[in-house]
């Protein structure tokens, strides 16, 4: 009508002429794609390899802590806290230092005792080379491992028993910090074992002897069959 404002804007003249205002996003070309596919697949394949290195491990332990079907079976003691090889400095008899952690990579088999070595001392260093002997074709991953824990001289006629063995001094009551005894026991009435990681993982019963030796070993057997996926023998004195 003459005179009546219109209050539609698409009457106005021109409007529709008028562009719209939009705001375009770029898209991504096929090489950004391709760049973005590569890097997902390649996280995938890291995560896939570090799963397949860690698996015989995570097999391993879990085969001997949790499956076990009774854990009567073992004849050592279990530790739980499992502690590792202390940042230490050993020496050997001839008085060359050796960190005490780059004993890892084997199974240990380890005793502590005084240089003048007792009557208690000589047992366990003769069952610990006759349980490593007894292995066999595995003896290769066990070293045993005596911790003299004074500055006392060893007796020379040990020397030649010992040549298979690792005969290092470290103080004793640093010894103790790492290994500790079964309550009323001596830290030189057990034999101890280290797993090639470094942890000490069992204890074996005070007053060792033949009969209790072959149980020993009937836990590392255990212990070598489960780990076989992933340790190997080979770390040289």
């Amino acid at each position: 009508m003459p005179g009546t404002s219109s209050s539609n804007p698409a009457a106005e003249p021109g409007h529709l002429d008028q562009p719209l205002d939009l705001t375009v996003h770029a898209l991504p070309g096929p090489r950004e794609l391709e760049q973005a596919q590569r890097t997902t697949r390649g996280r995938f394949k890291m995560l896939g390899v570090l799963l397949i290195c860690a698996a015989p491990v995570i097999a391993s332990y879990f085969t001997y802590y949790v499956v076990r079907p009774d854990a009567r079976r073992n004849f050592g003691e279990l530790i739980q806290a499992q502690p590792t090889l202390p940042a230490l400095t050993a020496r050997t008899l001839a008085g060359q230092p050796v960190a005490l952690p780059s004993l890892a990579g084997q199974w240990l088999l380890v005793s502590v005792a005084g240089g003048a070595c007792d009557a208690r001392c000589e047992n366990h260093l003769y069952l610990q080379r006759q349980i490593r002997e007894a292995l066999g074709k595995d003896k290769d991953r066990l070293d045993w491992v005596w911790l003299v824990d004074d500055a006392a001289p060893v007796r020379p006629e040990l020397e030649p028993a010992l040549a298979a063995a690792t005969v290092l001094r470290a103080p004793r009551e640093q010894l103790a910090q790492w290994l500790q005894p079964a309550a009323g026991q001596a830290l030189e009435d057990h034999l101890y074992l280290v797993d090639p990681m470094g942890h000490w993982m069992l204890r074996f019963p005070a007053g060792l002897d033949r009969p209790g030796a072959a149980k020993a070993k009937a836990d590392l057997d255990r212990l070598l069959r489960a780990s076989a996926g992933w340790d190997q023998p080979g770390r040289n004195r």
